[in-house]
């Protein structure tokens, strides 16, 4: 359910933007970076709530319910400026949830004498099980362009709120010293790794990769929904069922966490965060040349490689800060390894993404006769002018357009953030220089 109720619309939500609201690219960059935002400092604050003044069960509970709130209203939004704050609310209230599922995952874990690192990842498991439960319910409802999508969301997170209440007791620690100073209590005290060329370095990286991390989350479905524009590909189960075919990325990740331990032995951290760079120009560089129909294959193969992209950057960066810092900044330490990387990089690629693709990927049609050379048909197929007309868009006696139509470039849109990534991909395994060390070698064998 924790995952259930975020990838009701996640994956989707662009063809509720583009689509049925018919607001600009540029806005919709910002969207995504909501996440980024909240990810920078709501999770540090509700962890200090939950160690010092409220059951973690009981705040886990709350926030599912006021986030739920939150879905409840988005459909009433009638400008995307409101649609902004209204979101960055509830990732305000969603995004710290995450890391309560874990801890709270963990506390009954132990308190019932189980091995944390053997039976935690067989439950895990779950979330992505709820996560594509999601993105099929969404779709084979039809309601990935609609409003529906968000009610979806806010009533399963009101009975995952609801339900949580019933959960085992994981009552505050008091871990956090009062001695602290306020920068100890925030975390922030793990800056300090950047004095170290090598951990400075590593964080910067994972900066720019993370900027690339959401951009198939926020562009795949509504890159394969558009192809619908073309006639050729009107009927094709691809554009009928895009968020089902996106969903073998997470079905794909589920099965490459478990060959993560034989990459790791053989290949060592550098290399499998080289891999998961590298998995991530085939992810973009594939979708810039796929299609329903001849290369489907392309589409297909690209979910496969998302499981190696996403899973072997996120566990070997992790192990990465794990055995590279002292227990007492260990913590820390991972919190700015996601802050860098779903924090600062995630708001990095959003917005410059929306901008990107709003200024240089996008061409507005204003004539019947340009907009069906396009998409190579006639100027009178039946196909285009329903499509148009689904849209609000009329065709006036002398083939010009009442509205725009805005289309956008999505084989030259991948392109670009193939070459991104390419970029960095290289430059990383130039100048990141790396040799395991002792603690490394024995936390990869005990994988």
């Amino acid at each position: 359910m924790q995952f259930f109720v975020w990838a009701a619309w996640l994956i989707t939500i662009a063809n509720y933007w583009f689509g049925t609201k018919q607001w600009d690219g540029a806005d919709f960059g910002i969207i995504f970076s909501t996440m980024g935002i909240a990810s920078l400092f709501m999770p540090t604050i509700t962890g200090i709530i939950a160690d010092k003044w409220i059951n973690a069960e009981k705040l886990y509970a709350i926030l599912h319910i006021l986030y739920a709130g939150a879905m409840f209203y988005l459909p009433q939004v009638e400008n995307p400026h409101t649609f902004f704050w209204v979101m960055l609310v509830a990732m305000c209230f969603y995004m710290p949830t995450i890391a309560l599922s874990n801890s709270i995952s963990y506390t009954t874990l132990k308190n019932g004498n189980f091995d944390v690192v053997k039976n935690f990842p067989p439950i895990r498991v779950w979330g992505t099980v709820g996560f594509i439960a999601a993105m099929w319910l969404t779709n084979l409802t039809g309601n990935k362009a609609s409003a529906n999508q968000f009610y979806i969301a806010g009533v399963s997170a009101l009975l995952l709120g609801v339900y949580s209440f019933t959960l085992p007791e994981c009552r505050p620690l008091n871990l956090i010293s009062e001695k602290k100073t306020f920068v100890q209590k925030l975390g922030l005290e793990s800056f300090k790794l950047f004095a170290d060329y090598k951990m400075a370095l590593f964080f910067i990286f994972s900066m720019f990769l993370g900027a690339a991390l959401q951009l198939t989350n926020a562009y795949g479905d509504v890159f394969l929904d558009e192809f619908k524009l073309f006639p050729v590909f009107a009927e094709s189960f691809v554009i009928k069922f895009s968020t089902i075919i996106l969903s073998i990325s997470q079905i794909s990740e589920t099965l490459f966490i478990l060959a993560i331990p034989f990459f790791l032995k053989r290949l060592g951290i550098k290399w499998v965060i080289a891999i998961a760079m590298f998995a991530w120009v085939l992810r973009f560089g594939l979708f810039a040349f796929g299609d329903p129909s001849t290369n489907l294959w392309m589409i297909i193969t690209s979910c496969i490689v998302y499981g190696m992209a996403f899973d072997f950057f996120n566990i070997s960066g992790s192990l990465f800060v794990e055995t590279s810092t002292t227990p007492k900044i260990r913590s820390s330490a991972q919190g700015l390894f996601m802050m860098m990387t779903n924090g600062f990089g995630a708001i990095f690629g959003s917005l410059i993404s929306g901008w990107m693709i709003s200024k240089y990927f996008t061409t507005y049609y204003s004539n019947i006769y340009s907009l069906s050379k396009y998409v190579n048909s006639e100027a009178d197929n039946a196909h285009l002018l329903t499509f148009l007309k689904n849209k609000g868009i009329s065709v006036l006696e002398n083939g010009n357009l009442s509205r725009a139509l805005e289309v956008k470039d999505w084989h030259n849109i991948w392109l670009a953030f193939t070459i991104y990534v390419l970029v960095i991909a290289v430059v990383f395994v130039v100048i990141f220089k790396h040799k395991h060390t002792r603690a490394e070698v024995e936390a990869i064998n005990h994988l």
